[in-house]
């Protein structure tokens, strides 16, 4: 079994502004998973306009634009995400907007060296002025890997997962460490990573990644889950909060975010109905959709348009006039 051997990288240090702008406790922030285009028959999208449509997310009050990593399309699996690498099209946007989050959704961490990865995100932290909120995963489609050249690896990417993370707290938060890893590589005191970021930039577990729930709470700044049915979200957002306070204490606070695929009716009226990994609904209906989120726990949702009917800048604009002053 691999390890990442040298001291151990404690959470300590408080995580950067975007952090602490998305998430606080007993509230209720919106967000998007990129791209900002409702893509809903085709798998790629056009990506027009998308850098005028995260300046408008970032004036209306949004919270956090997330992109995805799809590093190549999988017509077997679903859609391409952004098209764009995830950290070059931050960049652009972090130069593009002054005060909304910039988040991955997530990062396959397996995928990609400690080093780059840390180059990459502390990059866009600094360009974001911290900004930047990291969402890691282990990554679930199993014909990347044989992509990467670490088909081997597949059946204890979790094992991956660990030392990845790992050696990314170590580079991105230790001058001139001193850390060992089987599979990422020996550091020996003599090189160091920079920039640094910020301040520690926060890293959101999506799903399992493969992971026991009481890791996830230990070692991660919270849980970025998928959608399920409202029924099911109380008790999820409960098992968090007391795995949290096992580890950490009572008063300890690790935010739960949901993902969603969602498309807003043009009748505010419309109820909730099913569509794949999300739901179809009016804006009133959605108010109080959200307000039975917030009341469960949930701290962040963010919306992913690909099934939208409607055009990006009138989802926006409706949501920005009547359901976010329902959360302030």
């Amino acid at each position: 079994m691999s390890q990442v051997l040298g001291n151990e990288v404690e959470l300590e240090a408080a995580p950067n502004r975007g952090f602490h702008d998305v998430f606080r406790p007993g509230e209720l922030t919106l967000g998007f998973i990129l791209p900002l285009e409702g893509y809903p028959h085709s798998a790629a999208p056009t990506m027009r306009n998308h850098g005028e449509l995260a300046e408008l997310s970032d004036k209306l009050g949004f919270a956090a634009l997330w992109a995805r990593d799809v590093p190549m399309h999988d017509p077997a699996f679903g859609d391409t995400g952004q098209t764009f690498e995830a950290f070059t099209y931050l960049s652009f946007l972090a130069a593009k907007t002054q005060r909304i989050a910039l988040g991955t959704a997530s990062t396959v961490i397996p995928f990609r060296h400690p080093v780059l990865l840390g180059k990459e995100a502390a990059t866009v932290d600094q360009l974001s002025g911290g900004r930047l909120i990291l969402g890691i995963a282990s990554g679930d489609r199993p014909a990347e890997y044989p992509a990467f050249g670490i088909e081997s690896d597949y059946e204890t990417r979790g094992e991956r997962f660990r030392d990845a993370f790992q050696m990314f707290n170590v580079l991105t938060q230790e001058s001139f460490p001193i850390a060992a890893s089987d599979r990422f590589g020996t550091l020996e005191g003599h090189l160091d990573l920079v920039p640094k970021p910020t301040r520690r930039i926060p890293l959101m577990v999506t799903g399992r990644s493969q992971q026991a729930i009481d890791w996830i709470a230990r070692h991660s700044d919270g849980w970025f889950y998928y959608y399920v049915n409202v029924e099911r979200v109380q008790p999820l957002v409960s098992m968090w909060r007391d795995e949290v306070a096992k580890v950490h204490g009572t008063e300890a606070f690790k935010p739960y975010a949901q993902g969603m695929f969602f498309d807003l009716a043009s009748d505010p009226n419309c109820p909730g109905v099913p569509i794949h990994a999300g739901l179809r609904m009016g804006r009133n209906t959605l108010i109080q959709y959200l307000e039975t989120l917030r009341a469960a726990g949930v701290n962040h949702v963010a919306f992913n348009l690909k099934p939208s009917q409607r055009d990006a800048r009138g989802v926006m604009e409706e949501l920005a006039e009547y359901v976010l002053p329902t959360l302030r």
